[in-house]
């Protein structure tokens, strides 16, 4: 932990890249289960909860990029299957309310797009001497 911590005190573009990441997805949280919750309460007679996944997760997932794009990364220019499976394990398997499933997959979902868009998605280009 104390090297962890000591990572952050020197390097303070990565420790502000992870405050505002943390912001952003607190707000893409809230954002995603306000249009999943909206979704299954609107189409739930009609469309299955899984099914909803898809809509719900395309919303999530375009907010979610944008915000990383413009104020996490500040760039210009496979969570949502393990969301999917997650869900049918705790709606199907545990008899879990839909929207109650969604609220806990969501900090698993959220690990893993930081480390991906950090590792991949958004990662700061190398010079041509590789630093």
């Amino acid at each position: 932990m104390k090297k962890l911590l000591q990572k952050y005190r020197d390097n303070r573009a990565e420790a502000d890249r992870v405050v505002r990441f943390a912001v952003t997805g607190v707000w893409n949280t809230l954002f995603g289960i306000l249009a999943y919750a909206a979704l299954y309460e609107w189409l739930k007679d009609s469309v299955n909860y899984l099914v909803l996944l898809v809509p719900g997760n395309i919303l999530a997932i375009t907010n979610a990029f944008i915000c990383h794009k413009l104020f996490v990364f500040r760039t210009c220019g496979g969570t949502a299957l393990l969301g999917f499976a997650l869900m049918f394990v705790l709606v199907d398997g545990f008899g879990f309310n839909p929207v109650a499933a969604q609220v806990l997959c969501v900090p698993i979902a959220v690990s893993l797009s930081y480390i991906s868009h950090r590792n991949y998605s958004f990662r700061a280009p190398k010079n041509k001497a590789g630093v």
